[in-house]
């Protein structure tokens, strides 16, 4: 297998070694410390309310500040992982509120980039998730047909500031197949990070490496690098030791902080932040493993304590 590790269309800082953390458990740290209630786990619809683009101003600030504080570089994630045609279809959004919705975060991250003092680089992320259940391949899209939908909201980017379009918790090839076809396409730069089991494969069953060499194999390498996310880092980590090449084209990692099943994430009722200082720990083990490994961040459970907790122990890493 050849490994591609950019392409004319990719020019990201971090494909040049550069450290960036990136935010944490978004939805999870609205639900239960700013006790907000969201419907789909979309925190999107945050955006229309001056109150609610406060509450994300925060939320984004915090996480900065920690940036700021280790030197290194951050990945601004818009908070538009729910805000696709059917997702929003179901929160009463037709697409041409979606459009609006999409464009205006990105122009919110540019504004929080604006402001932002002692960090270099910031990235803006186009962010976008799976058309289904991000935990069950419970939407069985072709390639082609990823691609016409997630083309969509990737079109609605197109002309914003976004540096890149980042697809989360993608559960089957066909589908990060379809967004690095669409994000090609639309000439962004494009990453997509695969969600796995307690197993460290897929929810279809495929393994982690194969997932990322099919993918490769059907762009002709275009992806700038892929990601792992929404899984502890106990879950993936012995698929990442018996890896091979594979392993340079993981260029970060947002771990949960949980080490419980997708499936008792579902059921849980409290919030299980496992260890912060654990996590740190853990991730510092990640980078040992994963040579470009550049991007640091948390999922589900985590908050802006466990991206410090990373940054106290991979900063020392790069600087040393």
């Amino acid at each position: 297998m050849v490994i591609h590790m950019t392409s004319h269309r990719n020019n990201l800082p971090q494909l040049g070694g550069e450290l960036l953390l990136t935010d944490s458990g978004l939805e999870t740290t609205l639900i239960f410390f700013e006790g907000l209630d969201l419907p789909s786990f979309a925190a999107y619809p945050l955006m229309e309310s001056p109150e609610g683009r406060e509450i994300l101003a925060r939320y984004y600030r915090r996480h900065l500040a920690i940036a700021a504080d280790h030197g290194t570089g951050f990945v601004l994630e818009a908070p538009t992982w729910r805000a696709s045609r059917d997702w929003g279809a179901g929160l009463g959004h037709d697409p041409e509120t979606l459009a609006r919705i999409n464009r205006a975060a990105i122009s919110f991250l540019s504004d929080l980039r604006g402001t932002a003092r002692g960090i270099a680089p910031v990235v803006i992320s186009a962010n976008l998730g799976p058309r289904g259940d991000g935990y069950k391949p419970d939407t069985a899209m072709t390639a082609d047909e990823a691609e016409a939908y997630h083309g969509e909201q990737i079109g609605w980017f197109a002309d914003t500031d976004a540096d890149m379009v980042s697809a989360f918790t993608i559960s089957t090839v066909a589908e990060g197949v379809g967004v690095i076809r669409a994000a090609v396409k639309a000439g962004l730069p494009v990453v997509v990070s695969y969600t796995v089991e307690t197993d460290g494969r897929l929810p279809d069953g495929t393994g982690l490496g194969e997932a990322i060499a099919q993918s490769d194999a059907l762009t002709d390498g275009a992806a700038a690098y892929f990601m792992v996310n929404c899984a502890h880092p106990d879950h993936f980590r012995e698929a990442l030791e018996a890896g091979s090449d594979w392993l340079k084209r993981i260029g970060g990692v947002r771990a949960n902080a949980s080490r419980l099943s997708h499936a008792e994430l579902d059921e849980a009722e409290e919030l299980d932040d496992g260890n912060p200082d654990e996590l740190g720990r853990d991730f510092a083990r990640l980078r040992r493993i994963l040579p470009n490994l550049s991007v640091l961040g948390g999922c589900c459970g985590t908050d802006h304590r466990h991206v410090e907790a990373m940054a106290d122990c991979c900063a020392p890493i790069r600087a040393a």
